[in-house]
């Protein structure tokens, strides 16, 4: 029986978000980290009613899982669920909000540049590994920081864009730089496209940035 879970492709060439993020990064990141959590999930889902089960809805139905087999199953389906977000939610090519998307941020943070001082920060103030998010309530965009595997998405919440703070996103690049990352990454790689293809799909409680 073949496994449930694959790895899904880039959707860009490991070089090309050099200088910010190098392809070394890459390679560990996206190809042992972020291969791990897919392997580890296909073993841990096995055999159970997981194994037929979408992405999404595993996060969802075990983000506030109590036995200890099925917070297992979290970490490995949200890091794989939050890896292929962050991979979406940068570009090599340079981008900027448009239309809706910069009507929002202009109103609910006064400026695109307001916006980025704040996740600047969210990353920044996350104790230990975790992740900085763009997201949207009710239509309201707001910033929001998780640590370890937890998502907004496992709420339901629309997430936008996000920043993955741990280190081995950064550390080979930055070493324990996380601000230069921080600053590096929201100016240069910000996939606008992206959150405002998200910001679209408002009304569907759960999805993926591949959905």
């Amino acid at each position: 029986m073949s496994a449930p879970f694959k790895l899904a492709p880039l959707p860009y060439d490991p070089s090309a978000l050099e200088p910010v993020i190098s392809a070394r990064t890459l390679s560990f990141h996206y190809g042992k980290h972020h291969q791990t959590y897919v392997d580890t999930l296909n073993k841990l889902v096995a055999g159970t009613p997981y194994a037929d089960m979408a992405l999404e809805k595993i996060v969802a139905a075990t983000a506030k899982a109590v036995a200890p087999a099925d917070k297992k199953i979290f970490n490995s389906a949200a890091q794989i669920w939050n890896h292929d977000f962050y991979w979406h939610s940068l570009s090599p090519v340079k981008t900027a909000p448009t239309g809706k998307l910069a009507s929002a941020i202009a109103r609910d943070f006064g400026s695109t540049a307001e916006l980025i001082a704040r996740l600047a920060e969210a990353g920044k103030d996350q104790f230990g590994s975790g992740w900085a998010w763009l997201v949207s309530k009710g239509s309201t965009l707001a910033v929001e920081k998780t640590g370890n595997a937890a998502t907004p998405m496992s709420e339901g919440t629309n997430c936008l864009l996000t920043i993955d703070v741990w280190e081995h996103a950064y550390y080979l690049d930055y070493q324990n730089a996380r601000p230069k990352y921080l600053e590096a990454v929201l100016e240069q790689l910000l996939n606008w496209n992206t959150a405002a293809a998200n910001l679209e799909k408002e009304s569907q409680p759960v999805r993926s940035a591949l959905a």
